[in-house]
């Protein structure tokens, strides 16, 4: 990838924010989809590894189809957002944000497609895939937008590293996205407690929301350090830390 595509917040300022809000929308969204279709994680992969295995191990081929096929689902969500990500430079939030936005609305208008073939929970698995291209450098590092099993691991290593005198940067960060993405899923299942797969509506908006406020800024700041930056730090870097060396 060039370097002029490389193209997440240098400051967290921008960054940060933005973060915590996408881990909230992932874990709502994720929350609303495991109520609605049927304990099926919409971006819980780790989860949907071990329904397959299970799935497999009992013979019924078509759970373990529904649940093979979210799997590729979100990899090429995630797939096609780091190529489109690196086609549109810094115009990357905005246009990965509203794309999202659009997915997840789409997936409450399709109807339900037989067991095997959950078609109308595809385009939110690959909006959630999509999202986590949106904080991603040309190295492929990426803040854990959609799960929290590496974000409570580096938290626990963290701490352990704290106490050795020698903690990572981005320790900092791994608690405040547990919570979002926590908080996210205990507000996706109490809305689909009221709405059902309406909910849905919820987290599209608030993609919306990121979407028109990354508009502003692109317009605004234009390739700046509160947009993209061809010298960023890692994506989960501390605000203060310092632009990374070429």
């Amino acid at each position: 990838m060039k370097a002029e595509t490389r193209a997440f917040p240098a400051s967290g300022q921008t960054r940060i924010p933005f973060a915590i809000l996408l881990s909230f929308l992932a874990g709502c969204a994720d929350s609303i989809g495991f109520l609605a279709f049927a304990e099926l994680f919409m971006s819980f992969m780790s989860g949907n590894t071990t329904r397959f295995g299970v799935a497999i191990s009992l013979g019924e081929w078509d759970n373990a189809i529904r649940v093979g096929t979210t799997i590729l689902v979100f990899c090429l969500g995630a797939f096609s957002g780091t190529l489109l990500a690196a086609a549109v430079g810094h115009w990357r939030l905005a246009v990965l944000l509203g794309l999202q936005a659009a997915l997840l609305g789409i997936g409450m208008t399709l109807p339900r497609g037989p067991m095997a073939f959950p078609f109308h929970a595809y385009p939110i698995v690959f909006a959630l895939g999509l999202q986590n291209a949106v904080l991603q450098d040309e190295e492929g590092r990426s803040i854990a937008l959609t799960y929290v099993t590496g974000a409570v691991v580096r938290f626990g290593t963290g701490l352990a590293n704290m106490l050795l005198g020698h903690p990572a940067a981005s320790f900092w960060l791994q608690a405040p996205l547990w919570l979002a993405l926590t908080v996210g899923a205990v507000v996706g299942g109490t809305l689909h407690q009221f709405y059902g797969e309406s909910a849905f509506l919820v987290p599209a908006l608030l993609a919306a929301i990121l979407a028109t406020v990354s508009l502003v800024l692109t317009l605004l700041y234009g390739d700046s350090r509160y947009v993209s930056s061809d010298r960023a730090p890692p994506p989960d870097a501390a605000p203060t830390a310092p632009p990374a060396t070429r």
